[in-house]
């Protein structure tokens, strides 16, 4: 079912099955605490929300959490900000970080588009959208989340030189997202060779943990794709 609201931008299903005792507890108790207040005006420095971290990184669409969690496990001078509409993805995050418990994630439970708005200009380092929906019928491409309007908002949340990272299993969205940001001219595609967008060997970002996501498409035979773009002045 496809909803739509005054208050966000998200299209999409929020919940699909009644969640689990325990799952819910998490998102009455422990969702508050993590949840950034987006009603109030963004710090001036993004930093100080993770107690002066070096840097935040922003994930957009995590899904239920591990590739989040497993960067921020490893990167504990870095801030990670999860954004995920989704309630039974963001439920089955909530008790890996529960259990993890890295003290660097934040998380929004709603559209990414207002929260870029919300962000200070120049204040991430990196930017993931990984395996988002692609939206394959054509009649749904202005659905995608990579679009003009959403790649504007990603350059001002952006640092220069700061980086956004793509990857799908889906050719025509992978194609499609290089020419949009071909088109933005503020991103330039950071790739070692001609054919870098069709190459999972190497191609996949440093640092890389794979994802379920992946997984799923490699076992039904997608060959999964990793696009980076540096923000550029």
């Amino acid at each position: 079912m496809i909803r739509r609201t005054k208050r966000s931008e998200f299209i999409g299903r929020r919940k699909t099955k009644p969640l689990k005792p325990a799952a819910a507890a998490l998102m009455d108790q422990l969702l508050p605490q993590l949840k950034l207040d987006t009603a109030k005006p963004a710090p001036a420095e993004l930093t100080t929300l993770f107690n002066g971290a070096d840097s935040v990184f922003l994930e957009i669409g995590f899904g239920s959490g591990e590739h989040l969690l497993q960067r921020a496990e490893a990167n504990p001078a870095v801030g990670f900000i999860g954004v995920e509409p989704f309630v039974n993805g963001l439920s089955q995050a909530l008790v890996k970080i529960d259990a993890a418990k890295p003290g660097n994630i934040r998380l929004h439970d709603d559209d990414a588009g207002a929260l870029l708005d919300w962000l200070p200009a120049g204040s991430l380092g990196r930017v993931f959208l990984l395996y988002p929906d692609p939206w394959p019928k054509f009649k749904h491409w202005k659905r995608r989340f990579v679009s003009q309007r959403n790649l504007d908002r990603i350059e001002r949340a952006l640092k220069p030189g700061g980086l956004f990272l793509f990857a799908s299993d889906i050719e025509h969205y992978v194609g499609w997202t290089l020419n949009q940001c071909h088109d933005h001219q503020s991103f330039r595609w950071v790739a070692s060779r001609a054919n870098d967008w069709s190459q999972t060997e190497g191609g996949a970002f440093d640092g890389w943990p794979g994802t379920r996501y992946e997984a799923k498409a490699i076992r039904a035979g997608r060959q999964p794709s990793y696009l980076t773009f540096e923000r550029v002045e």
